[in-house]
């Protein structure tokens, strides 16, 4: 059920539209993320916040609450990174010692158990035969994945959590998917329906933003695959461009239309990540991305008619701050878990947010209502991109700035939407307070809001679109905003009394 908003405004006594939240029966258009990896290993400085070192990470009663916790964010879909790494297993192996206390319950199986009670389905992982760097090409290291997918198929072929297998053949596909790739997931794919019938198969290959789409041979290497399931890397967290989102939105309509011929589903692996150091650097730490970027890769993915959205990763980038085991960075990923949950609660700024990437969201102001014709763009309607170069955004040097409008009637202004981009390697952010103010007769006005800002400190790499949402301002006919700008301020929209279409 999609939760949409529709306006009432008085015109001197007249009822046109207020604000009322009410059902409509059509899908969501934005999908939720319905499913996420279980990394149990911690390998380098990437975990530091997911695995931190140093601490048993193979307790029961740890990913017990964990299952719970993605359960209650909604998460379907379990996918387990590993099963063993550097020769030691996360199960009870036969072929190789076991990393955890034989006189307590494996991982793996605590993980299985608690995604039955709560109706999850779980992917298999077939690795690491060595490690993180598994090299499918060798044959002993394929030869060994066989062995753990025998030995978990025999283990755990019957458990009503086994959904699938999850096969770590992450290659890229630049600019298409090499053969060797497309058949070591074949042979994978082969044996596992032999073990296990019915049971699907799902890669999540990188390389998104570095694919031919237009080369024929791009679709002839997927059609050779017998996999069910491809689940993209969406590579934002990644930073494969200096704008990711704008390529990547059209990166998904081109793969739809490929995959329209293909029996294959098409799903989205949104990267919730952005980088404490330096960027695709194992010495680097994963920690928690902004919302408002999340939620755009979100309509990216859902706009480009993926079949299903999950994500590379929850655990320790996304915590529930009521958790008994804090993994993830202090403070933001509770933030993160915050913003998430408040959008999947319909609440009243999220909604708006969506409905401007979705470009949804009508606005009651029009650019007649502004004497200056720079700031008209303002109200035009147009909303920008997640790219400094976007020529709908309006720019505001450092310094104090006002916008005056006039509704050209008094009016009951119920919200005001601001967007604005956050771009950090440019010196382009938000101003840290706005401030609203009202007049009957534009000449005398009176202070009627000071909002703060959102404010998000990971933001090495990341462009995203924020904004800030102003309510219940009252009857008026002239609105002025003020703010100061610290560095630049890059607005595209003033929404007065928006409406979702």
């Amino acid at each position: 059920m999609k939760q949409v908003v529709v306006f009432l405004f008085l015109f001197l006594g007249v009822s046109v539209w207020i604000p009322t939240i009410g059902f409509a029966q059509d899908i969501p258009k934005v999908k939720p993320i319905t499913g996420t990896w279980i990394n149990l290993a911690y390998k380098d400085v990437r975990n530091k916040y997911t695995n931190p070192k140093g601490f048993d990470n193979t307790d029961p009663n740890l990913w017990k609450a964990k299952v719970r916790e993605l359960a209650q964010m909604g998460i379907e879909y379990l996918v387990f990174m590993e099963v063993a790494n550097e020769g030691e297993a996360y199960y009870p192996s036969q072929i190789m010692p076991h990393c955890y206390n034989d006189n307590i319950q494996s991982p793996v199986e605590a993980i299985l158990d608690e995604a039955k009670k709560c109706k999850m389905k779980v992917f298999m992982s077939t690795g690491w035969a060595k490690d993180q760097d598994d090299n499918l090409q060798d044959p002993a290291i394929r030869a060994r994945q066989l062995q753990i997918m025998e030995e978990l198929s025999v283990l755990y072929k019957e458990h009503d959590a086994f959904y699938g297998w999850y096969l770590p053949v992450e290659d890229c596909i630049c600019p298409i998917f090499a053969e060797h790739a497309v058949q070591a997931v074949n042979a994978l794919v082969a044996r596992a329906k032999e073990l296990t019938p019915g049971k699907r198969t799902m890669i999540s290959p990188y390389g998104i933003g570095l694919s031919d789409f237009d080369d024929p041979n791009y679709e002839t290497q997927l059609a050779k695959l017998q996999v069910d399931i491809i689940a993209y890397q969406d590579e934002v967290g990644c930073v494969r461009d200096k704008f990711t989102l704008p390529r990547l939105k059209r990166n998904w309509k081109k793969l739809r239309d490929i995959h329209n011929r293909l029996d294959i589903e098409m799903w989205a692996n949104c990267e919730t990540f952005t980088w404490e150091g330096g960027t695709n650097d194992r010495q680097s730490a994963l920690i928690p991305a902004s919302y408002p970027r999340l939620l755009s890769q979100q309509v990216a993915a859902s706009m480009g008619g993926v079949d299903r959205i999950i994500s590379f990763m929850f655990g320790g980038i996304i915590e529930n701050p009521d958790s008994p085991y804090q993994l993830g960075q202090p403070i933001w990923s509770n933030k993160l878990y915050t913003d998430y949950i408040a959008w999947k609660n319909n609440e009243l700024y999220w909604r708006f947010l969506e409905a401007t990437f979705v470009n949804d969201l009508l606005n009651e102001a029009n650019p007649s209502m502004c004497s200056n014709a720079t700031l008209q763009y303002l109200l035009d309607g147009e909303v920008a991109e997640e790219n400094s170069e976007d020529k709908r955004w309006v720019k505001f040097t450092s310094g104090h700035h006002e916008i005056l409008i006039d509704l050209q009637k008094e009016i009951n202004v119920e919200n005001i939407l601001f967007r604005m981009l956050k771009y950090a390697p440019e010196q382009i952010g938000m101003p840290s307070k706005l401030y609203i103010y009202q007049s009957d007769n534009g000449k005398e006005y009176r202070l009627a809001s000071i909002k703060d800002a959102s404010r998000f400190p990971n933001d090495q790499y990341d462009a995203w679109i924020e904004g800030a949402l102003i309510e219940k301002l009252g009857t008026c006919r002239y609105v002025k905003i003020a703010f100061e700008a610290i560095g630049s301020v890059y607005m595209d929209e003033i929404f007065i009394n928006p409406r979702i279409e």
